[in-house]
C-alpha cells in the first residue's frame, strides 16, 4: 500500500515537531487510517467528496474507534454510510476474541497459574506490569458482553433442529485442584435454515453411559434455560451419548426426536472389534446409510446387526440399543440427512475452541471458561448471521412445514 500525498505530508509534520509527539503511536494511527480510508473507498466505489458512475452508498460522517497496537492504543475514524454498514479487515473482526484470551492469559498470570508458555504470551502481547484491576476491568467488560449473548431471547424463530455437543477443559478450583469440566454447547437451525449460536454452560464432566442422576439435573436445568428464553418448535435434538441427557429431553423437549451421533456410534461399535478388521466394518456399517429410505435402512440395519453380532457378539446388544436413535434422522428431509445425522458440523467450532483454550492451558476458574469460550461463540454467531449461503436452503426446509408461508416463498423461489 503506497500512502496518500496528505497522510505522507502529515506523518512528516508529526516527525519534524517532535516535542510532545509519540512518534511511534502516531505513525502507527497514521498508517491504520490510511488503510481503513483506503478500503473503505473500495466498498462505497468512491473517494471522500469524489462522484463516480460505481459508487454504491455514501459517506454519512465517522465514528471513533479505539486499537490497541504494539505501539500503543489510538483511536481511528471509521466512516459511516447511508446505506449498509463498514468495518475495515485490518480491525480484526473477531477481535472481541482476542480481548477474551488476552484477559483470561493475564488473570491466569496475576493469579500465579501461569506456564512458560504463558508467560512468553503476555510479553508478547504487551501484558508485563499489568495490575489486577486493570484485569478486573478488562474482564467486567466482556463478561457484560457475553452475559448478555448467553441470555438474550431465542423467540424470533423457530429451531426445528438443535445441536449440543460438550468438550472437556481444565479448571482449577477455588480448593487449588485442577479437575475436568464438560463446557456444553447448543446451536440450531432456524425454520429459514440459517444456524445461530443457543446456549453455553460449564459442568461437572461425566462419562458417555446412558444414565440418569445428578448429571440429568444438569442437562435438564440447561435445555429449561434454552425454554425460558424462547426456544420453540423443536423437532430433532442431535447429539452424543452424554451421559442424562436423553432423559433430561424426554422430560423438556416431550415430542421432539432424537438423533445419536452416528460417527460416534460406529466408533462405539468398532471398540469391540479386532483392531485389523476395524475398516471392514466400518465399510459394511456405512452400507446402512447409502439406502434410500428409512425403511431400507431399518432393513440393512438389521442384517448388518446379525452378521456382526455372529462374529462379535457385544456389538449385538449395542446395535439393537442404538438403531432407532441413530436412524431417527431419516424421517426427515432427504436434503438435511448430512447435515443432521452427526454432530460433525460442530467439528469446526469445537476446533476453534480448542485452539483458543489451548494457549491458556488450565483455566483459573469457571467464569474464565466463560469469558472466551462466550466470545468464541458470540464471534462465530455474528459471522453465522452474515453468511450469504443458508445452512440448509430455504425450499427444503419448507418441507417441515407444508402448511407455512415458508412453503410459498420456497415455490417462488424455484420458479425462478
Amino acid at each position: 500500500m503506497t500512502l496518500s500525498q496528505s497522510a505522507v505530508s502529515d506523518l512528516l509534520d508529526a516527525l519534524r515537531a517532535g516535542d510532545g509527539v509519540d512518534l511511534v503511536r502516531e505513525s502507527v494511527r497514521m498508517v491504520l487510517q490510511e488503510l481503513i480510508e483506503t478500503e473503505a473507498t473500495q466498498t462505497i466505489g468512491a473517494a471522500r467528496y469524489e462522484r463516480t458512475p460505481g459508487r454504491v452508498t455514501e459517506r454519512n460522517g465517522t465514528r471513533p474507534k479505539l486499537v490497541t497496537t504494539k505501539g500503543g492504543d489510538v483511536t481511528v475514524a471509521l466512516p459511516k454510510q447511508r446505506q449498509g454498514s463498514f468495518f475495515p479487515s485490518i480491525l480484526e473482526p473477531r477481535r472481541r476474541i482476542d480481548q477474551a484470551l488476552y484477559a483470561v492469559v493475564m488473570e491466569a498470570y496475576v493469579h500465579g497459574v501461569s506456564t512458560r508458555s504463558v508467560d512468553d504470551l503476555v510479553v508478547a502481547l504487551g501484558g508485563t506490569g499489568i495490575s489486577k484491576s486493570e484485569v478486573s476491568r478488562i474482564c467486567a467488560g466482556l463478561d457484560e458482553s457475553v452475559g448478555a449473548f448467553r441470555t438474550r431471547r431465542l423467540d424470533h424463530a423457530r429451531f426445528p433442529y438443535v445441536f449440543v455437543d460438550a468438550t472437556y477443559l481444565h479448571v482449577r478450583t477455588e480448593a487449588a485442584m485442577v479437575v475436568s469440566k464438560a463446557v456444553v454447547i447448543a446451536t440450531g437451525v432456524t425454520e429459514h435454515g440459517r444456524r445461530e449460536i443457543l446456549g453455553l454452560d460449564v459442568g461437572d464432566s461425566w462419562g458417555y453411559l446412558p444414565l440418569a442422576g445428578a448429571d440429568e439435573v444438569f442437562w435438564r436445568a440447561f435445555l429449561a434455560g434454552l425454554k425460558k428464553r424462547g426456544l420453540t418448535g423443536v423437532q430433532l435434538v442431535i447429539s452424543d451419548q452424554h451421559a442424562g441427557l436423553v432423559a433430561a429431553l424426554t422430560r423438556v423437549f416431550q415430542g421432539s426426536a432424537h438423533q445419536r451421533c452416528r460417527v460416534h456410534n460406529i466408533g462405539n461399535v468398532l471398540a469391540h472389534v479386532p483392531k485389523a478388521e476395524t475398516e471392514m466394518v466400518a465399510a459394511v456399517f456405512r452400507t446402512i446409510f447409502a439406502q434410500p429410505d428409512l425403511a431400507s435402512m431399518a432393513r440393512q440395519w438389521d442384517k448388518v446387526r446379525d452378521d456382526l453380532a455372529g462374529r462379535y457378539p457385544k456389538t449385538g446388544p449395542l446395535m439393537d440399543h442404538a438403531k432407532s436413535e441413530v436412524l431417527a434422522f431419516a424421517a426427515f428431509p432427504r436434503e438435511h440427512w448430512r447435515k443432521i445425522w452427526s454432530t460433525n458440523p460442530l467439528e469446526r467450532l469445537n476446533k476453534e475452541i480448542k485452539r483458543r483454550s489451548r494457549v491458556v492451558g488450565i483455566f483459573p476458574n469457571e467464569a474464565a471458561v466463560i469469558r472466551l469460550i462466550g466470545a468464541v461463540l458470540a464471534d462465530t454467531h455474528d459471522e453465522w448471521q452474515v453468511d450469504e449461503r443458508r445452512y440448509l436452503s430455504e425450499g427444503s426446509m419448507a418441507k417441515l412445514y407444508p402448511s407455512s408461508d415458508t412453503e410459498t416463498v420456497a415455490l417462488e423461489e424455484g420458479d425462478r
